[in-house]
């Protein structure tokens, strides 16, 4: 295995001081003869001195004959020649003391370069840090968190309601195990697996449960990591985390975000930081073209917006396999819950199947953050578990805010808000199909809601008729049908209701060819869109059908609209005593459970008509 050597610059500066010391030590040691000045005057005046070189301190002298040593030369420090005389009368021997000054010299050139390359690191240091860059020598450096086979602790144990998902991994965690019986028939592992779906729903915990099964590292980085301020930096980042990966093998890959790493080249009109973003993209695609998946390197990545990712990452070879981690559904919402329950202090009313049921279209982090809320609410209340009640409040507050108890409401407006969510309920309970009235309240939340009624499916669905989304609309259109029943007026508290309404409506008539005039065809351009189902790109062109299409189609909007209205016109009209006392006594109460709300059956709307 190839280790790289890295260059210390401590080490070359102690090399350096050790190899003038060595040569001065062996230079004084091995050619001169360090002798008294006293006997240096005795063996000038015996005639043993050839040649003499006088400096301010010391006196070095060329022997005639070399000393039965070999050495040539005799080396004394200097006395002052008054008292070298005096003392020479009394055969006193006597030296000089020489004052060594290597280390004053040293340090006064060392002192002074150490104290500004320190400096100029740290004040360097501080601004990488700043800007986000760590140190400069490691800015190319891959950022990726490693996680340890003892580090991840997480197994597919831990991940409920992708059952689907956890099947297509099991066969990446078998190859990390054994690959060699794995590919007996000639098979490889693929050498990426993309996790897609909306956010929350647990694409980069199944990475984590698939490192943990397979008992291999684990590396961690986001597609935001590879891209820093220096032109280069994010290929470097590529080169350097694949590096590390075929170092550690067998092991696991993992780029959360990619789309902010894939994206597709060429849609930004503007040059400049596009460009470092592609050259990343090109080395990822170098690097997926470079390594063998025999080396046991399995590359995951995770994007809620697969729309955008460009091309050549999803073609066969790179990203093979794409995996969809869709919201869960009732069965997988029951899984969900007793994973975060499990650890939670419940009380005997709380039911998995039951809250499953009130929470259609939640994710797994939703559902992980409803659990976490209910505990919060039964901790404030000092219960000694978490009650369906506190559930429940937990799913009022997520779905439609936090209570606003501070905003007061004059009598008139507190009558129009009552009047106008009892006709949300009422037209509800006489339509056939519409979702289950779970509760109706006065109560102000969120932003600018004044009251609010809850609806929740009993079932997952995936389809609607004609004649569900017509009814979807009536009990859109109830509020402001109720308001203009009562008070002979309207408010602008529909206004997130016609919003809705005018959707389903041009939807039915643009999208899916719901209206008889215009037939069975589409007036809406189909566009990329997210997981989410919101546009990728807004829609600027010029629309592709004539001008008396698009005021056919208008009409069809307003007639769809205008038939709703009407529809829950018929139904409050029939119904008008029990929108009367249920209004009342939600101006009591503030707040209608499902058992408060008379029992109008979906038949009666047929009688209506």
């Amino acid at each position: 295995m190839e280790r790289k050597t890295h260059f210390n610059f401590w080490y070359f500066v102690i090399a350096m001081l050790l190899i003038m010391v060595l040569q001065h030590w062996l230079f004084g040691a091995r050619q001169v003869e360090t002798v008294p000045y006293s006997e240096f005057q005795s063996m000038v005046r015996d005639g043993q001195v050839s040649e003499v070189s006088v400096a301010d301190d010391y006196i070095r002298g060329v022997l005639r004959q070399p000393l039965p040593d070999g050495r040539t030369q005799i080396f004394a420090l200097r006395v002052d020649p008054d008292l070298a005389k005096d003392l020479e009368q009394y055969g006193v021997t006597f030296t000089g003391i020489a004052q060594n000054t290597f280390v004053s010299t040293l340090l006064s050139w060392v002192v002074p370069v150490l104290i500004f390359v320190v400096a100029w690191m740290y004040l360097f240091r501080r601004i990488a840090e700043r800007q986000g860059m760590g140190g400069f020598l490691n800015v190319g450096k891959s950022k990726a968190k490693v996680y340890m086979e003892t580090d991840t602790k997480v197994s597919f144990e831990d991940v409920a309601g992708v059952d689907e998902a956890k099947e297509e991994l099991q066969e990446v965690v078998r190859f990390l195990r054994e690959p060699e019986s794995y590919g007996r028939l000639g098979a490889h592992i693929p050498k990426g697996v993309l996790l897609v779906g909306p956010p929350g729903c647990g694409k980069t915990l199944l990475a984590r449960a698939v490192a943990g099964e397979a008992q291999v590292k684990f590396f961690s980085i986001n597609g935001s990591e590879f891209v820093e301020l220096f032109v280069g930096v994010g290929a470097a980042r590529v080169r350097d985390l694949f590096e590390q990966a075929r170092k550690n093998a067998p092991c696991i890959v993992f780029i959360d975000e990619l789309d902010a790493l894939g994206r597709a080249r060429g849609l930004s009109p503007v040059s400049g930081g596009s460009d470092e973003k592609e050259q990343t993209l090109n080395q990822l695609l170098s690097e997926l073209d470079g390594f063998d998946p025999s080396w046991g390197v399995v590359l995951l990545a995770a994007t809620n917006r697969p729309e955008i990712l460009d091309p050549a990452l999803l073609r066969a070879g790179r990203f093979d396999r794409q995996i969809l981690v869709d919201r869960p559904d009732r069965v997988g919402r029951v899984q969900i819950l007793k994973v975060h329950l499990k650890n939670v202090q419940v009380g005997a009313d709380i039911d998995s199947e039951k809250i499953a049921q009130l929470t259609a279209g939640f994710t797994g982090a939703d559902l992980a953050n409803l659990v976490n809320e209910a505990t919060i609410l039964a901790t404030r209340r000092d219960a000694a578990a978490v009650g369906l009640d506190d559930v429940v409040r937990a799913i009022e507050r997520i779905v439609a805010g936090l209570e606003k108890k501070n905003r007061l409401l004059n009598p008139r407006e507190r009558e129009v808000v009552a009047y106008h969510e009892t006709g949300h309920a009422l037209v509800a309970l006489a339509t056939p199909g519409s979702e289950t009235v779970h509760k109706i309240s006065i109560i102000p939340r969120g932003i600018g809601s004044l009251g609010y009624t809850i609806q929740r499916p009993t079932e997952d669905r995936y389809l609607m008729s004609k004649e569900e989304l017509k009814n979807k609309m009536a009990v859109l259109m109830g509020g402001r049908a109720a308001e203009s029943l009562v008070f002979g007026e309207i408010s602008t508290g529909a206004a997130d209701d016609l919003t809705k309404a005018t959707d389903i409506a041009r939807s039915m008539v643009m999208r899916y060819g719901m209206d008889e005039t215009l037939g069975h065809a589409i007036y809406a351009e189909d566009r990329p869109t997210f997981l989410e189902g919101t546009p990728a790109q807004p829609n600027m062109s010029i629309p592709w059908y004539s001008q008396d299409t698009a005021r056919e189609i208008d009409t069809a909007v307003r007639e769809l609209v205008g038939e709703a209205f009407e529809q829950a016109i018929a139904l409050l009209t029939k119904h008008r005593k029990e929108l009367n006392e249920t209004a009342q006594l939600l101006l009591a109460r503030e707040t209608l459970n499902a058992e408060d709300l008379p029992a109008i059956g979906p038949d009666d709307a047929k009688a209506a008509e």
